[in-house]
């Protein structure tokens, strides 16, 4: 049995949430001492007690972990577990920090320069151009731009970063084999390229609702401010907004149309303090002495940002035009199969060179 099989092996245990996984860790000395251990040793051991005693020593998931630990590496995942000088600061210093994270991709020492984007899935035209003109700028200044791969808000928010060529990182609320939503596969793949996709949840876990809440305490953690855009007065960012105010972070709120339902939220929290932002520079202006000396200089020339077309792309954009197109014209227009299309595009919107719009409507930018 090696040290990572041990490290998942606690991690599968669903009694067991983070707070105790570190308690036994430092009672224990590592993972493998608590398999090791008695049940009389391990339900003395505070926050224990002899129902999760019980878990450990019954433990009897060895195959599972096994299967976890050959698709891991198959699938080129990384663990990263508390103890690895790679786990990120921010979050370690957490108290209810996971005790282990599964990423796609690479965490840097610049990624601690970072600001999370959250909103709604149901975002309109506006929160979506909003989110993504802010996360744009910010990533073309070298901030970090932290998000949940969600519909709406964060899908926007992860490719206007992409665009600027920056890093960004989604933290997923489901197994990192299990892209949620499935119509972001490509976009995890982008993100993984160009920053890091990381959850703390075991492979195959699957989107359930209870797993988004528990996810936005990393969102927050990993950042140095949170920007709400729009946000009703129900919505999950809410709970990433308490969490940040728990964890001394800064607070955003973008102002939204009085009589929309998305923006009740957001106004409602800018009522209550919250930093109103229209711009990325409210943004930095704000984070000023936290991020001196880290911000890139304007690029003279934006058309840097975007990389040379393909055939197939080139071919896509003369097709193109400031008017919204919808993909089933497009299709038609240039005889392409709707997946292939569709892939074509995503490439092109990641480029900054395509626009998507509501109803799967494409325009150039």
């Amino acid at each position: 049995m090696d040290d990572l099989e041990y490290w998942l092996a606690l991690n599968s245990l669903t009694d067991i949430g983070p707070v105790t996984a570190r308690r036994l860790l430092s009672a224990c000395g590592g993972p493998g001492n608590i398999f090791r251990m008695s049940f009389d040793e391990l339900r003395r051991i505070e926050g224990v007690g002899e129902h999760r005693a019980r878990s450990i020593t019954g433990f009897k998931g060895w195959d599972a972990v096994r299967r976890e630990a050959d698709s891991i590496a198959e699938r080129r995942i990384t663990v990263l577990t508390i103890n690895d000088e790679r786990y990120p600061r921010p979050l370690r210093a957490m108290q209810s920090a996971p005790v282990v994270l599964y990423m796609k991709g690479d965490l840097r020492d610049v990624d601690k320069y970072a600001v999370s984007i959250v909103g709604s899935r149901r975002a309109t035209a506006y929160g979506m151009e909003v989110a993504e003109k802010i996360s744009y700028r910010l990533a073309s200044k070298g901030l970090t731009v932290v998000s949940g791969m969600a519909r709406g808000i964060d899908t926007a928010s992860h490719k206007g970063a992409l665009k600027a060529g920056g890093r960004t990182v989604a933290v997923m609320g489901s197994g990192l084999d299990v892209p949620y939503p499935a119509s972001n596969r490509g976009l995890m793949n982008a993100i993984a390229g160009s920053g890091a996709v990381i959850s703390e949840f075991p492979l195959g876990t699957l989107p359930n609702k209870e797993n988004f809440p528990r996810r936005n305490r990393i969102i927050s953690a990993l950042s140095l401010g949170v920007i709400v855009v729009e946000a009703t007065l129900d919505s999950g960012s809410l709970i990433t907004v308490a969490y940040a105010l728990e964890q001394g972070r800064e607070v955003f709120a973008v102002p939204g149309n009085v009589t929309s339902r998305n923006s009740r939220g957001t106004n409602d929290l800018i009522k209550k303090g919250a930093r109103l932002v229209e711009s990325a520079e409210d943004v930095i202006r704000e984070l000023g002495p936290q991020i001196k000396g880290i911000l890139r200089e304007d690029r003279q020339n934006e058309k840097e940002a975007l990389s040379a077309m393909t055939e197939d792309e080139k071919m896509l954009y003369s097709y193109l035009s400031t008017g919204p197109k919808h993909i089933d014209s497009i299709i038609r227009e240039t005889d392409t199969s709707t997946a292939k299309a569709l892939s074509i595009l995503l490439g092109l919107e990641l480029k900054g060179i395509v626009r998507q719009t509501e109803g799967k409507h494409f325009s150039l930018n």
